[in-house]
């Protein structure tokens, strides 16, 4: 009987010939991804020390490019102090035209993955202050529908991970208030997020995703630690994560990222 060819090879020369066949493996999965955070103050890192090093983009970027899943790992940062999902919808043109601009310059590279994060929620949940608020949970539905169809459109091989918003403190009021209210309807929003999901994995197989929902709850018993305190008009609020917290939200993004990929 004929022995099976690797039988026939040396122990040196059969390791070399696995060790090729890893690499070809591997090789082949591995690729570029290219992703476009859309966010508020949170994702804009704006209540740091040093944003352009603290900002959670740029700690998902570093936890991702270190996992030898890609090639390379590039983000664009688009957070917004203060925004809605108001601010980013086509027909406002505020926010629009820099997501698509960042988009673009990802795009050029055909061979690479696209992936726009978005966390929004946390203004337009707000009783009074950020552009449009309070936006209610059907009009929230309904504008993060609007974006995410534009941008589908004109990226129509793009993933997008739908981040859930964060707790904060029910005494939050500084130039705009967002109290109790406030955070009552920030959770109304998560079913909309789910139901966004639902209705694309439909029309969109396997480029809609929901990211970890762990950090409502997550941030909100660490909130002392994780959380910057600020001074406001009731008094000491956490809204905004600090450096740690940052660390922490870049793993739970990417959690979701990962997922999407």
């Amino acid at each position: 009987m004929n022995k099976p060819l690797f039988a026939k090879l040396s122990p040196k020369l059969l390791l070399l010939v696995f060790a090729l066949i890893l690499t070809s493996f591997s090789s082949g999965k591995r690729t570029k991804l290219n992703i476009v955070f859309i966010g508020d103050s949170i994702t804009e890192g704006g209540a740091l020390k040093q944003p352009a090093l603290e900002a959670t983009p740029l700690i998902v970027q570093q936890i991702l490019s270190s996992n030898g899943q890609f090639t390379s790992v590039d983000v664009a940062n688009r957070g917004f102090s203060g925004h809605t999902s108001l601010d980013f919808l086509p027909t406002t043109n505020t926010d629009f035209p820099k997501v698509i601009e960042a988009a673009n310059n990802f795009n050029k590279d055909t061979s690479s993955i696209l992936l726009f994060s978005i966390m929004l929620g946390t203004n337009d949940s707000a009783i009074f202050g950020p552009n449009g608020s309070p936006i209610s949970a059907d009009q929230y539905d309904q504008n993060m529908s609007k974006l995410i169809d534009a941008l589908s459109n004109q990226y129509p091989k793009a993933k997008f991970v739908l981040q859930y918003p964060l707790w904060y403190s029910t005494n939050t009021q500084n130039n705009a208030a967002y109290l109790e209210e406030g955070l009552n309807r920030l959770e109304s929003y998560f079913p909309k997020i789910d139901n966004l999901v639902k209705k694309y994995k439909k029309i969109a197989p396997g480029r809609i995703f929901a990211g970890d929902k762990s950090g409502f709850n997550f941030f909100r018993k660490n909130h002392t630690t994780l959380f910057k305190p600020e001074q406001g008009k009731k008094g000491t609020f956490y809204l905004h994560p600090n450096a740690e917290g940052s660390k922490e939200l870049a793993r739970i993004w990417s959690k979701g990222i990962l997922k999407a990929i």
